[in-house]
């Protein structure tokens, strides 16, 4: 195996679930849903080692998932099954977690989203967006919005996505405590609100929305009740909520100062990080740079 080119620190942002309402369930199981996504400027980082032999790995990663389970391995494979990249192409995938599993912040798809649009642009492939965004979909209900890169109103299963782009980007304490929530488990639950009243972009920027997973989380995982309630206090009231299906929970700050303070006070067995909120996604930020970099060398 000789190597062509290595490719660093890719970034992988989390996001935010400023609302999320579910509206429906279809016959096959899947829920129907109402959200907005917003990036944050805080991200998994990946690094690209392009090989001429086929292979595909990821000797660097979470230990806790096999390397064919990784959907950054399977975002790679998929990829060039589709896009049939030049003979023997391959790559090693470094990925460098700091997004927490079981949050809510939509790490794994985050990477996979990543992996999808950075080997586009080094294996020199060129899918448009649609194509990278429908193969996403094949990954996770989540991977599109990644793909795309900009803050969205979404409806369908997370896919119907529209751009945002004038959205607040405020700063963001963002609190872990101890504990994962079984994502499957939250879908099943009996007692999850499943027809929640569609609202419209209006009716969000006039203050509507919740977050139909926060009571049923609330029930199941006290601990994340007591952090809601907690960074609630803490936000003046009505400002803590829950991100996707939890475990994380989260309030917004008009300065970093602010949302640094209260961090300092988080319960020493919960994690927490202080972050912008952003309408265009990190990733694309690296994708620019990767452009005018290229256009300096051709």
């Amino acid at each position: 195996m000789s190597t062509t080119t290595i490719s660093r620190d890719w970034p992988a942002p989390a996001k935010l679930n400023l609302f999320l309402h579910v509206t429906g369930r279809r016959a096959d199981g899947y829920h129907t849903l109402q959200t907005v996504f917003q990036f944050l400027d805080y991200s998994d980082r990946l690094d690209f080692r392009l090989r001429d032999d086929g292979r595909i790995c990821r000797p660097a990663g979470p230990p806790d998932i096999s390397e064919d389970e990784d959907l950054t391995v399977r975002a790679a494979r998929r990829l060039r099954e589709v896009a049939k990249p030049a003979a023997g192409a391959g790559v090693e995938i470094h990925l460098r977690k700091r997004l927490p599993t079981g949050a809510g912040l939509g790490g794994g798809s985050s990477d996979a989203a990543t992996t999808l649009v950075a080997l586009n642009r080094l294996w020199g492939a060129g899918l448009p967006v649609d194509e990278l965004a429908a193969l996403g979909l094949e990954l996770g209900a989540d991977v599109p919005v990644f793909v795309r890169g900009r803050a969205a109103w979404a409806e369908g299963v997370g896919e119907q996505l529209i751009p945002v782009a004038d959205l607040p980007e405020p700063w963001f304490l963002v609190v872990q405590p101890a504990i994962q929530v079984a994502t499957r488990e939250v879908f099943q639950a009996p007692e999850l609100t499943r027809n929640s009243p569609p609202i419209t972009i209006v009716g969000f920027r006039a203050g509507l929305g919740h977050n139909d997973f926060e009571p049923v989380v609330r029930r199941r995982y006290p601990e994340i009740a007591r952090a809601l309630d907690w960074l609630d206090e803490r936000s003046h009231g009505g400002g803590a909520r829950l991100t996707g299906s939890g475990a994380c929970v989260f309030a917004a700050f008009a300065s970093e100062a602010d949302a640094q303070a209260i961090k300092t006070q988080v319960p020493r067995d919960w994690q927490a990080f202080v972050a912008r909120g952003c309408n265009q996604s990190p990733l694309y930020r690296r994708l620019a740079q990767e452009s005018h970099d290229s256009s300096l060398t051709a």
